[in-house]
């Protein structure tokens, strides 16, 4: 395993003058060492964690960093730059740049040392050691922690108030004695860079001590100090994590107050023991991702900031969480469980964003058994013709050397998966609603709808029936000795005893009418009735790229292949082809009028003629983020025509993904590419032509740093 940081990783006289030049440079040696493969893809993962939250920190730092798959094994280049570089710090520009890679896949030793390196971060006679450092040698063996002789050498001639906190370090060192009679200083020194130093109440007690000499009154017992549990999390979890746990146990440390802190990093967490939390007097969460398992800390006073916030002004923080305990401020009890889309919904939320939220959940999980099972169905068409359905069971006759019989074994394969689909997607809607203890009756209510041929429709009835009837269950008031047993016995046998008996003799024959009516309905399409369908379920993938409508006119066409019929193969084509478009045209309009889009718009044109081609149509969501006025209208006229075409020209596929991989799957394969490629042009034309009004009115989009700034690549 190589070292996190050598010398050729260190630049002493940094030349760049912006954040992305000083990343470029720095990472160039990261290259040149064979620790990235990429540079160009390492440093769009830079920029896309840029984007998130600046990188700045109080005390002249930067630390741009990011997980990639572009990088080989943990590494860490370092920069000082003598004119200072702007990454968004309150107190201006840093000097000191460490920009920390993480491959996707980091084991958990090397983001602990990446963690003690931010930890480091926080003490003043560390960054004044880096300061001042004469040789790229010596600056590495600094923040590797292997030459504990340089660090003093280089805190020694550390200048400003870095040097002044480096003395005041060693002084406390040499004796403890000094160190108690300068309580003062020592605190000073527990403060991070920053933030207030606490002054009054540290210099107070020896002030009490010294007036009053008289012998100690044995019946008394010190006051328990004020306790505190934290949580600190960021997105990528490397390195802000662990300095804001650092900044804030210092200046527990410095007020008298202790504080127990959990990271919620990428090498993982270790949760606080539960006694330490029930204890706790009182909350602070510093982070900017969810924090996990929050009802810990329910009834307790909480300040709750972001991860920055933690870092700069840990002192505030702690000042705060005790006004709150001496008030008898406290969070809401906990409650009964939160499921798990509604964790982040406003109280506010309407039913019907909640709905759309249960559904989706439903949805997400269902889609990776359609993409497996549906995918090996139409290989197996592929290898053994559309008579394969046919086929006895593999388990019966199996001939290794036959071409159907393997295609016999992918159909009953991908079978197998497909069916699961109305039970997935009943069980997880549930879930969505009741958390886990949906899951049961979910499961057995999608079930009861295949059971009668409910299909698709059945397992959405289903699903929302089972998360109503366990959230009615949750509300009863239960004695505590049965708590134990409700989520695994009680609410388990009773949800399923009412979904089964609502599925089968209430709502099951009805809603299985409905189902067949449908069916029968989209077997009948044609002529204007199967375009006008097909134009609706086009301006639908296209409106939000990915997001709910686009989910719906997916879910509709997805549930006509569990009874395949010439209606549903053809909505499932012009679902697809739809869904195309939008990627696709914004990589011809990049390609055709690049200097109407920024650098990065360009470059994310590249990536959208992959993801267009394989039916990502998220690939399209860069530059509908950037200008969604004149992106989003453009991208819904070509969807809607394409659609419109793959209907009129009787297009039908068997696969519910692809793209043009499963081109020879499709009925009238060319006349397939042709409703593509007009609908393609159609938007490319319309995006061309919008921003070049734009441009003539306002100026290229390619010189203002707004629209730069959204070229932002977001994964499919």
């Amino acid at each position: 395993m190589s070292e996190l940081i050598t010398a050729e990783l260190v630049d002493l006289d940094l030349s760049a003058e912006t954040k992305d030049a000083a990343a470029r440079s720095l990472a160039e040696r990261m290259a040149a060492s064979g620790r990235v493969t990429d540079l160009e893809g390492f440093l769009a993962d830079v920029a896309a964690r840029e984007a998130q939250m600046p990188t700045g920190l109080d005390g002249g730092i930067g630390i741009p960093h990011c997980r990639s798959t572009h990088v080989t094994e943990p590494t860490l280049a370092f920069g000082r730059s003598a004119s200072g570089i702007d990454f968004g710090a309150p107190d201006g520009p840093a000097d000191l740049i460490f920009l920390i890679a993480a491959p996707a896949g980091g084991d958990a030793d090397h983001l602990s040392i990446l963690s003690t390196l931010a930890r480091h971060l926080m003490d003043g006679e560390f960054t004044g050691a880096l300061r001042s450092a004469t040789e790229p040698g010596r600056a590495a063996s600094l923040i590797r922690g292997d030459a504990p002789e340089a660090a003093e050498a280089g805190a020694a001639d550390a200048t400003g108030a870095d040097a002044t906190g480096a003395d005041e370090a060693g002084a406390d060192e040499a004796g403890a004695g000094e160190a108690a009679e300068e309580p003062t200083t020592a605190a000073a020194e527990a403060t991070p860079p920053g933030t207030a130093k606490p002054s009054t109440p540290p210099a107070a007690e020896p002030t009490a001590a010294a007036t009053e000499p008289a012998a100690p009154e044995p019946a008394a017992q010190p006051a328990a100090p004020f306790r505190i549990v934290a949580i600190t999390s960021c997105p990528t979890g490397i390195a802000h994590t662990y300095m804001a746990a650092e900044s804030l146990e210092k200046a527990g440390t410095a007020a008298g107050v202790e504080v127990f802190v959990e990271t919620q990093g990428s090498a993982g967490f270790k949760r606080l023991d539960p006694q330490l939390v029930a204890d706790a007097d009182g909350v602070i969460f510093a982070h900017d991702v969810e924090v996990r398992d929050k009802e810990r800390f329910a009834g307790k006073p909480i300040v709750d900031v972001g991860v920055k916030a933690g870092i700069n002004r840990p002192a505030e923080l702690i000042a705060e969480v005790r006004q709150k305990a001496a008030r008898g401020e406290v969070s809401a009890p906990a409650a009964r469980p939160t499921a798990p889309m509604d964790k982040g919904a406003g109280a506010t939320d309407s039913y019907a964003t909640r709905l759309r939220k249960w559904l989706m959940t439903g949805v997400s999980y269902m889609v990776p058994f359609v993409a497996a099972g549906g995918l090996l169905i139409a290989l197996a068409f592929a290898i053994g013709g559309y008579t394969i359905n046919k086929a006895p069971s593999v388990a019966d006759h199996f001939v290794w050397t036959e071409a159907t019989s393997w295609a016999a074994l992918l159909f009953q394969i991908g079978g197998v998966a497909f069916g699961f689909l109305v039970p997935v997607l009943a069980g997880f809607i549930a879930y969505g609603m009741a958390d886990r203890p949906g899951l049961v009756p979910g499961f057995v209510g999608g079930a009861i709808a295949l059971t009668i041929n409910a299909g698709f429709l059945g397992g959405l009835i289903a699903g929302l029936i089972a998360g109503a009837v366990v959230m009615a269950i949750q509300r009863v008031t239960i004695p505590p000795v049965l708590r134990g047993i409700m989520p695994v016995v009680v609410i388990p046998l009773i949800s399923s005893v009412i979904v089964g008996f609502l599925m089968f003799l209430v709502v099951g024959k009805p809603v299985a009418a409905l189902q067949k009516g449908l069916t029968d309905w989209l077997s009948g399409l044609s002529g204007a009735n199967a375009i006008i369908l097909g134009a609706i379920l086009g301006l639908m993938m296209c409106f939000d790229l990915g997001g709910p409508l686009n989910k719906v006119a997916y879910a509709f066409a997805v549930g006509g292949l569990a009874n395949p019929n010439e209606g549903s193969l053809k909505v499932m084509a012009a679902v697809m082809a739809a869904g195309m478009v939008p990627p696709l045209a914004m990589a011809l309009a990049t390609t055709v009028r690049g200097r109407l889009f920024t650098k990065a718009e360009r470059e994310n044109g590249k990536a959208a003629w992959v993801l267009g081609a394989s039916f990502i149509t998220e690939g399209a969501i860069p530059f509908a983020a950037a200008d969604p006025l004149r992106v989003i209208p453009s991208a819904m006229a070509g969807g809607a025509v394409t659609g419109a075409l793959s209907m009129a020209f009787g297009c039908t596929l068997r696969a519910p993904h692809g793209g043009i991989f499963v081109v020879p799957l499709i009925g009238q394969p060319l006349l397939y590419l042709l409703a593509i490629a007009i609908g393609t042009c159609v938007s490319t034309a319309l995006v061309i032509l919008l921003k070049g009004l734009r441009g003539a009115s306002a100026g290229s989009p390619a010189d203002t740093p707004a629209s730069d700034a959204s070229g932002v690549t977001v994964a499919a």
